[in-house]
């Protein structure tokens, strides 16, 4: 498998090969059948970045426009957050459901999300422990299979990625996000699901909350039509896709202008309610976000010069946010729901000397490295710099 993985490196794959190798991942373990589960099962995968919470906002959505979403969502690991530990910071939300549970939720509110099943594609999760030791992890077909091995496994019809692309992303330059997005598309495809790749920027957090009970505040806050500008334009164009491939609508713009109306109306929040209800969580966190996990400590972090706010390294952020314990260094390792960050600055902003750029939320007695890092990743220059394109293309 070494040689293997090394040849594949080198010489690469073309479609037939990386669709084959993905469907032998699928094939080594369990597979969800979700043929219980009425209508078209779309799902939707991040492929992950710092304050990325629009699992939290497409899947109430997206059920509240009547589409079927059977979500299986990760942990955080890294720099990363993960969908998972974000809904387990509110008091009493079941992630493990059993199977029967998860179908009558979606079949009955159109909604579930669950924690992936360890038995999903062993074979990926062995080939890529290899890769790390091999050098072999920076390569499009292992990279585009291991992914989308879980998603044709976890048993949807049909599959919307938010590829993510910046300094908070795997992938750095938007050429190779293309590519990667692409071969995703095509994997899909192939395989018999309908898929549609958005490219989405991560050159700086999405939003302006990193953590966990953070950001179910601010999905709350998008939901109810107040949220950051970035993550609500990212949210509304995943969810309209995710409508039309599940036959909601026949066209994009109907679907996007719906969407719209479910968050002015006020039932999106209502079905987040809804959600959190089923799944055993204590809705009132909607209505009261203070129930939700609170840090003792709350650190600003302040601008040494004036000027224009050029970049944010994303990744150094959220590097910033697990130092707090908001993040995991090794998958055993515990978290603090309630460490953070508050993004109080972002790209294009002014700021003179002294302004808050940021605010850290922390039970931890000493933060002087988080401290450090999250000063350094802003950049400030005295030019503006160009607007952020929030998404980059979208690959159908």
């Amino acid at each position: 498998m070494s040689a293997f993985l090394m040849a594949v490196y080198f010489k690469g794959m073309n479609k037939e090969e990386t669709a084959s190798l993905t469907l032998s991942m699928v094939n080594s373990g369990e597979y969800v059948d979700l043929s219980m589960i009425e209508g078209i099962k779309v799902d939707k995968h991040s492929s992950g970045g710092v304050g990325d919470k629009i699992s939290l906002v497409i899947v109430p959505l997206c059920a509240c426009a009547g589409i079927p979403v059977a979500k299986m969502s990760g942990r955080g690991l890294g720099h990363t957050g993960g969908t998972i530990d974000k809904l387990e910071s509110i008091e009493g939300f079941r992630t493990e459901l059993t199977k029967e549970e998860f179908i009558n939720n979606v079949n009955k509110y159109k909604m579930a999300i669950v924690g992936q099943s360890p038995n999903l594609t062993p074979a990926d999760k062995k080939i890529y422990a290899l890769r790390d030791v091999t050098g072999t992890v920076d390569s499009i077909p292992l990279i585009a299979s291991s992914i989308m091995s879980k998603k044709i496994a976890s048993g949807c019809d049909c599959i919307v990625l938010d590829v993510k692309v910046g300094s908070g992303a795997f992938m750095k330059s938007v050429d190779e996000a293309v590519i990667l997005a692409r071969t995703m598309v095509e994997i899909g495809k192939s395989l018999g699901r309908k898929t549609v790749a958005v490219v989405t920027d991560m050159s700086q957090p999405l939003g302006h909350e990193v953590g966990n009970a953070n950001e179910v505040k601010e999905a709350i806050d998008i939901l109810k039509g107040c949220g950051a500008e970035d993550e609500t334009a990212v949210a509304l164009i995943i969810a309209s896709h995710m409508a039309v491939l599940g036959g909601a609508f026949s066209d994009y713009e109907s679907a996007y202008a719906q969407m719209c109306k479910l968050i002015e109306s006020g039932d999106a929040v209502k079905k987040l309610k809804e959600l959190i209800s089923i799944q055993g969580g204590n809705p009132e966190v909607v209505d009261n976000p203070n129930l939700l996990p609170q840090a003792k400590r709350h650190i600003e972090v302040k601008a040494s010069t004036e000027g224009y706010i050029n970049s944010i390294n994303a990744e150094d952020i959220g590097v910033s946010a697990m130092l707090l314990g908001a993040g995991r260094k090794t998958k055993n390792d515990s978290i603090d729901f309630a460490a953070g960050i508050t993004m109080v600055k972002k790209v294009g902003d002014w700021v003179d000397k002294g302004d808050t750029l940021c605010i850290l939320h922390t039970n931890m007695p000493d933060c002087n490295n988080a401290e450090e890092l999250s000063k350094n990743a802003f950049v400030i220059k005295g030019t503006k710099p160009e607007p952020v394109k929030y998404v980059h293309c979208i690959i159908d």
